[in-house]
């Protein structure tokens, strides 16, 4: 091979993608970033300054958020709290995939399946819903919100079970003074 055409292979090669000649990041906000390239202490940063203007401020909460996922893609709480924004404008498939990814990054956190479930109820997919609700009980047993979520939505769907019950009493409990009153209520009616 001439030393002409094996510049032409190497210059050609390198401008394939995924060629070992690339080294130009990707333009995307979301393209995964390498171990170095992380910055999980910024990421928490922001996802904590978004934390704060939620619901004073949204459209800044979101830039603060996408920051934050640039910044470091596999951060869960950022994920999370960004379907919360995209659940409180009803952006429904936004929100569920913002809240699996959370899921997946969060194994131990009942909230993003809490969440999951909350977008699955308002979509509809109601036994998709309390399977969600079921997940986030699991991973945090007596999970007060969970459990309220989770009751309300079989007794609101016609679905209670022999644990639905148990967890009114639970509610009745140990939720807020509104909480404990529509637990009971719904105790009576059950009527176990």
């Amino acid at each position: 091979m001439t030393r002409v055409s094996l510049c032409v292979l190497v210059v050609g090669a390198s401008l394939l993608p995924g060629c070992a000649g690339r080294s130009a990041r990707s333009t995307s906000p979301y393209a995964p970033l390498s171990e170095t390239e992380r910055d999980p202490q910024e990421a928490q940063r922001l996802n904590d300054e978004a934390a704060k203007l939620m619901s004073s401020d949204p459209e800044k909460a979101e830039a603060l958020l996408r920051r934050a996922l640039t910044a470091d893609l596999y951060h869960g709480p950022s994920h999370n709290n960004l379907g919360v924004l995209e659940l409180s404008r009803g952006r429904l498939y936004e929100a569920a995939s913002e809240f699996e990814w959370a899921r997946k990054l969060m194994p131990g956190h009942p909230d993003p399946r809490l969440n999951l479930g909350i977008a699955l109820e308002r979509a509809g997919r109601v036994d998709e819903a309390i399977e969600s609700y079921r997940a986030a009980l699991e991973v945090y047993p007596g999970h007060l919100p969970s459990m309220q979520a989770l009751a309300r939505c079989q007794i609101r769907h016609a679905r209670t079970d022999d644990a639905t019950g148990a967890m009114l009493d639970d509610i009745a409990m140990r939720g807020d003074s509104e909480w404990r009153r529509w637990a009971r209520t719904q105790r009576l009616r059950l009527g176990d």
